[in-house]
């Protein structure tokens, strides 16, 4: 029960940690239905945010002396691939903006939220909650403790494996419901796996995530 090895710690702790994201989700749920912000709101979601970012953060780096990371290498010390993912989420958030703008894609759900409670606090809010606070939070939960504990085999398989799976539940915690947007965020999430897979350190995908949630939001 100690260790990432064991098949019914590891699906209690993702229980745990599943049932965190949907509290710090919950939140902003809470913030977002009631138009104008009501500063209380605003510290609950501050606080359990912080707690389970905290608690995230804790948790992952604990886990990593149960694993050898002999052949990782600092994500920072790859620039040209750092400056090359920053430049195809940019342009993949781009072609899907132009997409929505021509009526080719609908829009998400937040946007339509939005736009019928269009106001300052909401965008601001909306930047830091859906843009830098809730991809961090999805980075952990998709990413870093699901192959810890899903996918620790070294082979072509599981990482394909992991990646799909990565991807799909990418796409289900930013939930549409239109195919076309699922489909894309997939993409998305997916390709934050295969950087993870590739740097060994969740600090990318965390990092692409953030820049395609600012993005997005940007792009609102």
């Amino acid at each position: 029960m100690n260790t990432p090895a064991s098949r019914e710690g590891n699906l209690f702790r993702y229980i745990v940690y599943f049932i965190g994201y949907l509290m710090a989700a919950g939140t902003v749920k809470l913030v977002t239905i009631n138009s104008p912000i009501r500063i209380w709101n605003l510290i609950l979601f501050a606080l359990i945010s912080l707690m389970v970012l905290l608690f995230f953060i804790y948790r992952f780096n604990r886990e990593q002396r149960f694993f050898d990371r002999s052949l990782s290498g600092s994500w920072l010390g790859n620039f040209g691939m750092i400056i090359g993912l920053t430049l195809v989420v940019t342009a993949l958030r781009i072609v899907v903006s132009w997409l929505q703008a021509y009526g080719k894609v609908k829009l998400y759900g937040f946007q339509t939220m939005y736009l019928r409670h269009e106001s300052v606090a909401m965008y601001w809010f909306l930047v830091v909650a859906l843009g830098i606070v809730l991809p961090i939070l999805q980075e952990f939960l998709i990413t870093g403790f699901l192959f810890n504990y899903a996918f620790r085999r070294n082979t072509m398989l599981t990482a394909i494996l992991g990646i799909a799976t990565s991807g799909i539940l990418f796409s289900a915690l930013n939930w549409q419901t239109t195919v076309p947007l699922l489909v894309i965020n997939a993409i998305f999430g997916a390709l934050f796996a295969w950087s993870y897979l590739y740097t060994q350190t969740l600090w990318m995908p965390i990092y692409l995530a953030v820049v395609n949630g600012i993005i997005l939001m940007v792009m609102m």
